[in-house]
């Protein structure tokens, strides 16, 4: 690094120099070099939907502060519950419908550790059609994947039913 430094004409005691160089280098990085992103703080960015923690968590997080239920819809995030081998659950942004059994998904942490996913295929193959099991891309093998995941439901963008709204005159 001194070295580097040294050959554009920084000396070591100027710092500031030194740190913006190493700033602007650390920003050319990938974000998948400088740190793996989870799917729950990218679920939430691309939702607007305010839950953190643990995804497994989210669909008793959004009881009371969100409307939850079995049908896809644009916007939504599919809550995926925590399995042996996805231990702290899996959330999912819907980025479109395709069908009442096919939805398009934009996540991350799927496929491989920090990796973004955007219009990644999932297709519900639960019996009663409740998305309750879900199939999802998996881009390792370049299809579905093998197994199914279960999942809570979708969490909606839109606020809960239940609060008063002011009566108009």
């Amino acid at each position: 690094m001194f070295t580097v430094l040294r050959k554009f004409g920084f000396a070591f005691g100027n710092f500031r120099a030194a740190a913006a160089l190493l700033l602007i280098t650390l920003g050319a990085m990938p974000a998948a070099a400088s740190a793996h992103l989870q799917c729950a703080p990218y679920a939430r960015e691309t939702s607007g939907i305010a839950l953190s923690g643990r995804a497994a968590g989210w669909w008793d997080q959004a009881e009371g502060r969100y409307a939850r239920g079995n049908a896809p819809k644009e916007g939504a995030v599919l809550a995926f519950r925590a399995t042996h081998s996805m231990r702290a659950g899996h959330v999912a942004t819907v980025a479109k419908v395709v069908d009442e059994r096919h939805v398009l998904l934009n996540h991350a942490n799927w496929s491989r550790p920090g990796m973004i996913e955007r219009n990644a295929m999932a297709e519900d193959v639960s019996a009663k059609g409740d998305w309750s099991e879900v199939r999802v891309f998996f881009a390792p093998i370049g299809k579905l994947g093998l197994r199914s995941s279960p999942a809570f439901g979708f969490i909606y963008a839109d606020k809960a039913v239940g609060t008063r709204m002011a009566m108009r005159d």
